[in-house]
């Protein structure tokens, strides 16, 4: 069922957004509470202004991330961990800390949950994550150093 959201949903979308979701889910959760309305020729004309504003919005919000991807593919980040005398880390490096140093050294925002790990990163040393931005994944070096 194609509907538009009223108001922004997390996982789902954002106001004003047309999305299809399942007729279950319309019909039970998102059309009785409220949060959106089933998208009929007279909603889609009344509410025109507001879905062409969120569509430019969304083709803003991609090409900033794509633009943050090319700045992030091949670049290396550094993070200070305590460790023990052998390389092992106390605490695993997790896709939040990897996310806020991205912000911090390559000042580009990124959500924790485009950042992929392959295997926890629990020793020092360099590691290979990917993050995907706007569908396109792209690699990025994690380097964990001895913390002084």
């Amino acid at each position: 069922m194609e509907i538009l959201l009223l108001e922004d949903l997390p996982g789902i979308g954002k106001k004003n957004d047309l999305l299809i979701v399942g007729d279950g889910y319309a019909m039970n959760k998102l059309l009785p509470n409220r949060m959106a309305l089933v998208a009929t020729p007279t909603v889609r004309r009344r509410y025109a202004e507001q879905i062409r504003r969120r569509a430019m919005e969304k083709a803003a919000e991609v090409a900033a991330q794509q633009a943050g991807g090319s700045q992030i593919q091949g670049k290396k980040i550094t993070i200070a961990k305590k460790a023990t005398k052998t390389g092992k880390l106390y605490a695993a490096v997790a896709e939040k800390l990897i996310a806020d140093e991205i912000k911090k050294q390559l000042k580009v925002a990124v959500k924790e949950d485009a950042i992929t790990v392959a295997e926890p990163i629990k020793s020092l040393g360099t590691h290979t994550v990917n993050v995907v931005l706007a569908g396109i994944a792209h690699s990025l070096t994690v380097e964990v150093t001895q913390e002084k």
